[in-house]
């Protein structure tokens, strides 16, 4: 067991706050731990596939804006740009997979209580441009040149 993983193990059984890890990184954990959980409950890929999207469009329904309508422009995106790309939650964070691996996910502004939502793209997404490239994105108010590289960004990582 690793140290931060001791140290959580040991406020948690005392009842104290553990410095290993922020309310809401424990918080992402529990919601990831639920997530699989009821995915398991799922039984046919059909299932899966249904409840994984219903989940994922309740919890951008969920967001205060301007991250609600940021995630759903982007959800939209997402099914037209890379229809191949299934979503799913992700410690509690829409998110959208190929092949049951992450690729992209949106974080809104709340979820760690940031000033800026965030568009990430995981390693999956292969979006290598030389020795160093943008894996994430800080985003506001994001206008239609800023929607078209968003877009060109989603195909790209989709493969």
């Amino acid at each position: 067991m690793s140290p931060a993983a001791k140290a959580a193990a040991a406020a948690e059984a005392t009842g104290a706050p553990s410095s290993a890890f922020s309310a809401e990184e424990r918080a992402a954990m529990k919601e990831h731990a639920a997530e699989v959980k009821k995915a398991r409950g799922r039984q046919s890929a059909a299932d899966k596939a249904a409840g994984d999207l219903a989940d994922t469009v309740a919890k951008i329904d969920s967001f205060e804006e301007p991250d609600r309508s940021i995630a759903r422009r982007l959800h939209a995106l997402v099914a037209e740009a890379a229809p191949r790309l299934a979503p799913k939650l992700w410690y509690g964070m829409p998110s959208y997979a190929r092949d049951g691996k992450v690729v992209l996910f949106f974080k809104d502004r709340k979820k760690f209580g940031s000033r800026y939502a965030t568009l990430g793209f995981e390693e999956t997404a292969a979006l290598d441009d030389g020795a160093m490239w943008v894996t994430s994105f800080a985003l506001t108010e994001p206008g239609e040149d800023d929607w078209a590289r968003i877009a060109e960004l989603v195909r790209k990582a989709a493969g």
